[in-house]
């Protein structure tokens, strides 16, 4: 699904189960202390997804550690992002020479919890949402506004070392599978970012991906 959505050269790895064995680096190892078997599949996969797409760019796979806000911290010249829900887990990383930011989200492609949209979406969102049902009633709309507030707060971060919040970005869906953030703090270094979506089955994607300034 990724490979559909971002331009090469990132690298993007995706796994939709936990049947492969990974080995974990002593201080991610110490990092799940007495998890779950599902919190441990999660995080293990999905660095095995990363550390297969760093070797696609023949960078040496790495420990993949947490940062001030849980934000994954990448080895030198390197930007990525991570992402898993039930049944996916994806990496996608490029070169900081090639790429400024990247910000991925997955998601199971069914109705937002009750509450959901109200917490996170803007007035002009909400208004948005009937042309949007109108223009295509199969697509999870509300879900798909969610993942697409996440993936612009994980290529916000890593370039501005900033809180995001729901209420701060202005999301334009739109029915080509394409959509637009709006940054709307007053002081922002960055206007805004352009993404692209993608359902397929019972999953839905989104992704954002800023090339490096020459």
């Amino acid at each position: 699904m990724l490979e559909q959505l971002l331009p090469p050269p990132i690298a993007a790895v995706e796994r939709y189960n936990d049947d492969i064995p990974v080995e974990l680096f002593p201080e991610e190892e110490a990092l799940l202390g007495n998890s779950v078997p599902k919190r441990r599949f999660e995080f293990s996969t999905v660095r095995a997804c990363a550390r297969e797409a760093m070797t696609s760019l023949d960078v040496l796979p790495a420990a993949i550690l947490p940062g001030p806000k849980r934000e994954p911290l990448w080895p030198d010249g390197v930007v990525g992002s991570l992402t898993h829900c039930a049944g996916y887990r994806a990496a996608a990383l490029a070169r900081s020479s090639d790429f400024s930011t990247i910000g991925i989200d997955a998601e199971p492609h069914q109705p937002a919890p009750d509450g959901v949209l109200g917490a996170i979406a803007i007035p002009a969102e909400l208004r948005r949402m009937p042309g949007l049902k109108a223009d295509d009633p199969k697509i999870c709309w509300d879900r798909l506004l969610f993942s697409a507030k996440e993936s612009t707060y994980k290529a916000w971060f890593p370039v501005t070392n900033r809180w995001l919040g729901f209420e701060d970005a202005d999301i334009t869906l739109n029915a080509d599978g394409t959509f637009h953030s709006r940054i709307l703090l007053p002081d922002t270094p960055i206007a805004g970012f352009d993404g692209r979506w993608l359902v397929q089955g019972e999953l839905l994607i989104t992704t954002i991906a800023v090339p490096a300034r020459d």
